[in-house]
């Protein structure tokens, strides 16, 4: 028996307008299980300008059912505004389109029926169930409250397919449930070991996808996992479906996923799927910001779990697939269900799971939205706004204009000892914290500009002191984080920070309803300022700044120190610094202080290269030797090649070896040599391979035709030749080495390396940069080793 008051976590939703008004349709996850979540008959509200009223009234004729309220309600304009209420949401949008031509605008429009819903209520993922009525496991018209700290166990299926090189299925596996499983095409096969999960002969695919769809309906999983899942395996089992006149039922209760594709982005889809969430490993990862040079379950596998599971490269493994298909059926299901366990067990490692329930409850987005950082600003700011008496203004009402961004100080180029670099935490939050930048803060001084109680920023702004809904917003995400780091929740201090960082870019993109660049400009600008006095403030204390990036400074303390006396000097220089701040703005504008500075890193040894090519310093550049206070070492690189993946590694190693050398004070010079002749004495071919995205199709490059272009398609006729399919057309990943006859791919290599591009193009910009500060170059090194050359 459901209890009368019951706790969820929202997992999918959906609208759909019937005749007694639009529905919501909401599927949870409980402690007693999957609930459907059914609101009936809801309104939807849009605002049009009280002087259009009349207007609006004789447009109405066409549109039965739509009512107009009185609101105490205003636009950013301060202009009154009246409601719009309709039973069918998707009214709004035809009324919106019907005034148009009279240039009338309607606000807010475009919010969906069940973010309307849930925002106007403070409801993100974690709510509390009240009332309604049961109809089976579904609850009618009930009452929702916000229930934040709500975090149920979700039922996850890892899933995987087999294809041909052509994309026919071969087999679908499924992992993480108590019936592990893999469906096959074709006959049974003998094997010789028993095997760890069930493996499931189909006679066709057509049986495949009804195996599919009962395996779901019985198992009922809450999330399914998978890598590159929606673009590729839920894709390949829609046409298969498709093919064979069979729905693929992956939703709850029978339901078949929505697909939408991406309106920008050509070729990418969504796969909206009710009561199930869908979450692919490369979204996830990206999301909680991980970076990899390539995104390939292999190499992510390799890289976090030391191991992977590949059968060669591209071509030996759709071969092998091949093979097995034919000869050893067994065989293929072991490699199909591997991956879903890579899958599974790289969620586990890195807490995917736990950030995208976490970034759910922290955004308001449903928990497979990737992206989104302007929904979910107006998750968190519209119902605030509204309470402050405003409605938002349309997109586009402001005409796109560019804006400063962050700070960036010329940098001051060579080797040091002893340099300091302090950050200022969370730079841009803390600046609309404590300066109050806000939409409805500007708003409100537009009226009345001479008052002295409004707070000033840059270029002339000016922001209410009492009036606001951001600075609130932003005290609480920031209060959340602080208790999250202190409870060792990585997964949700992560999501509240990459929230809180998002509000200013929001504010800066012309797709977001509250774009405005005197706003933006008023963060971007004021973390100018404050670089700019902090830099005059740790420099009048007789240190100096020799680089800084939007909220970090670099400050050399002018001679070598133990790491302890670093330590302690950055310390004091913190403690100065905020103090400072908290008495400047209390004695200037009555504001209290948000900003803090703290100690990032301390390098005992650090080098800043120039551009290449000049004697100016680099900037976003830089690599050093960083103590921590436990005197633990590590070498950090920034920018340089060594942190490239568009370089060889034959150059990563080399930066690598020859900085770290420097650095440690060890002889550098027979390095360079050593590695010179060795590199030109095919030592080193290994390394010297490039990897390059290729990101427009092949027949896009007219003019100037980049090198990994060129192997590209060298590549592809081979492949052509050898009756394979094309790899190249569109797009993806090249390896290649710089022959005698120019690029050629791995593949299809056929002329011998050019050495001489390698020292030329590779080894010896890097040397020089490193070695100029010194007095030293790459070509006095190496040229008197005649026959290098």
């Amino acid at each position: 028996m459901l209890p009368t008051v019951f706790k969820g976590f929202i997992l999918t939703r959906h609208w759909r307008d019937t005749p007694a008004g639009t529905e919501i349709e909401l599927w949870l996850a409980t402690d007693d299980g999957p609930r459907k979540v059914v609101l009936t008959a809801q309104k939807s509200v849009a605002f049009v300008p009280a002087r259009h009223q009349h207007t609006v009234e004789a447009q109405l004729a066409d549109f039965p059912g739509m009512q107009i309220r009185p609101l105490e309600l205003k636009t950013f304009h301060h202009e009154p505004v009246v409601g719009i209420y309709a039973a069918q949401f998707r009214q709004l949008g035809k009324l919106s389109r019907a005034l148009k031509p009279h240039d009338i605008p309607l606000f807010e429009a475009d919010v969906r029926p069940h973010d309307r819903y849930l925002m106007e209520r403070f409801l993100f993922a974690g709510v509390q169930i009240e009332g309604g009525r049961e109809e089976g496991r579904t609850i009618v018209d009930c009452r929702l409250k916000p229930a934040p700290e709500y975090r149920p166990a979700l039922r996850v299926v890892s899933l995987d397919i087999e294809t041909s090189q052509h994309e026919a299925l071969y087999s679908v596996a499924l992992d993480g449930m108590a019936e592990r499983v893999v469906f096959m095409l074709g006959e049974p096969q003998a094997h010789s070991e028993p095997l760890d999960f069930s493996l499931i002969y189909c006679p066709s695919r057509r049986v495949m996808i009804e195996r599919l769809n009962d395996w779901l309906a019985e198992n009922d999983p809450d999330v399914i996992l998978g890598w590159n899942v929606i673009q590729f395996d839920l894709r390949v089992l829609q046409k298969t479906a498709d093919d064979c006149g069979v729905k693929l039922l992956l939703g709850r209760e029978g339901q078949t996923t929505q697909w939408r594709a991406h309106p920008r982005k050509q070729g990418y889809l969504f796969a909206p799927t009710p009561g199930r969430v869908i979450i692919d490993g490369i979204d996830a990862l990206r999301a909680a910001v991980w970076s990899f040079p390539s995104f390939s379950l292999e190499n992510v596998s390799q890289t976090l779990l030391g191991e992977g599971k590949s059968i060669g490269d591209e071509y030996d493994k759709m071969a092998e697939i091949e093979r097995r298909f034919q000869q050893d059926k067994p065989a293929l299901a072991i490699y199909n269900i591997r991956d879903c366990e890579l899958v599974l067990r790289i969620f586990e490692k890195t807490k995917l799971l736990q950030f995208v329930m976490e970034r759910a409850q922290t955004t308001g987005l449903q928990a497979d939205h990737f992206g989104g950082s302007i929904a979910a600003f107006s998750h968190h700011y519209l119902p605030r706004m509204h309470r402050q008496g405003y409605v938002a203004p349309n997109v586009g009402e402001i005409a796109s204009k560019a804006y400063p961004g962050g700070y960036v100080m010329d940098s001051k180029p060579g080797f040091y000892d002893s340099v300091v670099v302090l950050d200022y935490k969370s730079l841009y939050p803390s600046i609309i914290r404590t300066f109050l930048v806000d939409p409805v803060g500007f708003a409100e001084t537009s009226q009345n500009s001479d008052s002295a109680e409004w707070v000033k920023g840059p270029e002339g702004t000016l922001f209410s002191r009492e009036k606001h809904c951001l600075p609130e917003i932003v005290t609480t995400l920031s209060k959340a984080r602080d208790e999250a780091k202190r409870a060792k929740n990585e997964p949700l201090s992560q999501a509240l920070k990459l929230l809180m960082n998002s509000f200013a870019g929001v504010l800066g993109a012309t797709e977001c309803r509250f774009f405005n660049p005197k706003l933006v400009s008023a963060v971007t600008l004021r973390g100018h300022e404050m670089m700019k006095l902090t830099q005059a403030f740790v420099e009048d204390r007789g240190f100096e700044v020799i680089y800084g990036d939007t909220d970090s400074i670099f400050i050399w303390l002018k001679k070598a120190h133990t790491n302890t006396e670093a330590h302690a000097l950055a310390t004091e220089l913190v403690s100065s610094i905020n103090a400072w701040w908290t008495q400047t703005l209390r004695d200037e504008q009555g504001l209290e202080n948000f900003l803090e500075i703290e100690l990032d890193t301390h390098y005992k040894k650090f080098f800043m290269p120039t551009i290449r090519g000049s004697e100016i310093g680099s900037k976003k550049r830089y690599a050093g030797l960083s103590v921590d206070a436990n005197d633990r070492e590590e070498m950090v690189y920034r920018g340089l090649e060594m942190a490239r993946s568009d370089w060889t590694l034959l150059a990563r190693q080399f930066q690598e070896g020859l900085l770290t050398r420097i650095f440690q004070g060890a002889p550098y010079r027979e390095f360079v040599t050593d590695y010179a002749r060795s590199t030109v004495a095919g030592e080193k071919d290994e390394l010297l391979v490039y990897r390059k995205r290729l990101r427009h199709r092949l027949d896009a490059y007219h003019v100037n035709v980049p090198p990994q272009v060129r192997a590209a398609r060298i590549a592809d006729e081979f492949n052509a030749k050898l009756g394979r399919p094309k790899q190249y057309q569109s797009g993806g990943w090249i390896q290649y080495v710089m022959t005698k006859s120019g690029p050629e791919p791995l593949e299809a290599r056929r002329s011998g390396i050019d050495y001489t591009h390698y020292l030329s193009k590779q080894l010896q910009p890097i040397a020089d940069a490193i070695l100029a500060p010194l007095g030293e170059s790459f070509s006095a090194l190496t040229t008197s080793q005649r026959r290098l050359f």
